[in-house]
């Protein structure tokens, strides 16, 4: 572990150090937003890029690591929107228009996600596991009883990758002009909304 700079303060071991370049990074992106780089952490660490390189390869890679560390808050912000939302349809239609409008705003996770930083690596993590665990706290933080409804766990695994192909897609090309949310909910609806209730009646 490198000890230069730091404030002053040398991190304890390495997980303290990736930590403090986590923290260091939002910092950054709620001054610079998507012109961050490692050489704006480095300097708000007081520390030299290459001790930044050592935990993080890329500026991507650093900005999809502060991505995940953010998504907890993100997750807990869609539970309280779809909150009550009984119907399995509508809560995915409702889930899918939430994370996109979160995604739109999010400084930390949707920031990977905007026109100028998408490239083909971060796309197809969408429907990596680490994507599909993402999908998956969304479908289980909805107040939807699964089972009582008639859906099996296979067709819950089901739904998951329609939410992650849906997400994947509208992020890729939300449309020019993009959708207003009431479109987006439309547009949804008949995508996926209409899977999910053909599958509960078997179809």
């Amino acid at each position: 572990m490198r000890t230069h700079g730091w404030g002053g303060r040398v991190p304890v071991n390495d997980a303290e150090a990736r930590s403090r370049i986590l923290a260091a990074t939002r910092t950054t992106i709620d001054t610079r937003g998507a012109a961050t780089s490692i050489a704006d952490v480095a300097r708000e660490l007081g520390v030299t890029r290459q001790t930044v390189y050592r935990y993080f390869g890329s500026t991507d890679e650093l900005l999809a690591a502060t991505a995940v560390d953010a998504v907890d808050a993100l997750l807990e912000r869609m539970t309280v929107q779809l909150r009550g939302i009984e119907a399995p349809d509508v809560a995915v239609v409702e889930g899918l228009v939430a994370v996109l409008e979160e995604l739109r705003r999010d400084d930390y996770v949707g920031l990977l996600l905007r026109a100028d930083r998408v490239s083909a690596p971060i796309v197809g993590e969408f429907t990596s596991e680490i994507g599909r665990v993402f999908a998956r706290s969304i479908i289980e933080r909805m107040d939807v009883d699964w089972a009582g409804r008639g859906y099996s766990d296979a067709d819950l695994e089901v739904i998951i990758e329609i939410v992650l192909r849906t997400l994947q897609s509208m992020v890729i090309d939300p449309g020019d002009p993009q959708r207003s949310v009431d479109d987006a909910r439309g547009f949804i609806d008949a995508w996926a909304g209409a899977a999910v209730r053909a599958m509960a009646a078997g179809g």
